[in-house]
This record gives structure tokens, C-alpha cells and sequence, in this order.
């Protein structure tokens, strides 16, 4: 089994341009460091400010880890700097395509 974790951002559009470079930063941090499988994070093209995330986690526990990792607290800082406006994830367990 795998974790696969969906989920979205919301900021006022006209903060994006100031968002970004911090996303980048952490979806390149997350990749290198974090033992995730996937992850991957963009704009919406129809809805301004709008930011989906999709990741796969090899278990809960790396997950967990991840969420505690030294880049996750700038990430959450710059969320409320910039003026987080939604924040909606879920995360569930799912056969791991390799095992099927």
C-alpha cells in the first residue's frame, strides 16, 4: 500500500508571483529530501491563486516525517505572509500499482 495525498492552496491571485519561488523551492526540496514517491504542485489554469498538490508516499510514517521536515515551517510561514486563504488536503491508502 501506498499513501496518496490530494490537495489544494488558495491565495488572492495577485500574491502568486510572490508565491512561486517558494513553491518551487518546496516541491524541490520535498523531491530531494523527503522519501516521497511523487509530488507535484501547480496552478490552476482556470482559477487564479488556486494551487493543487498530488503526492504518493511510500507509508503514513514518511508522510509524517515530511510534514516535520526543516522545509516545511518557511513554506507554512510564507502561506501566511502571502494571505492563505483555503487549505484543503486528504490523504488515503492505496494498492501500490507495482504490487498489483
Amino acid at each position: 500500500m501506498i499513501v496518496v495525498v490530494t490537495g489544494i492552496l488558495r491565495f488572492p491571485p495577485q500574491n502568486m508571483t510572490d508565491v512561486l519561488p517558494h513553491l518551487r523551492n518546496l516541491v524541490e526540496a520535498t523531491r530531494r529530501r523527503d522519501g516521497c514517491i511523487a509530488y507535484d504542485a501547480a496552478e490552476d489554469i482556470f482559477e487564479p491563486g488556486l494551487i493543487r498538490f498530488s503526492e504518493k508516499w511510500p507509508d503514513a510514517e514518511t508522510l509524517a516525517r515530511h510534514l516535520q521536515a526543516p522545509h516545511i515551517a518557511p513554506w507554512r510561514a510564507v502561506c501566511r505572509d502571502q494571505g492563505l486563504i483555503e487549505r484543503a488536503f486528504t490523504a488515503f491508502e492505496a494498492r501500490n500499482p507495482r504490487e498489483v
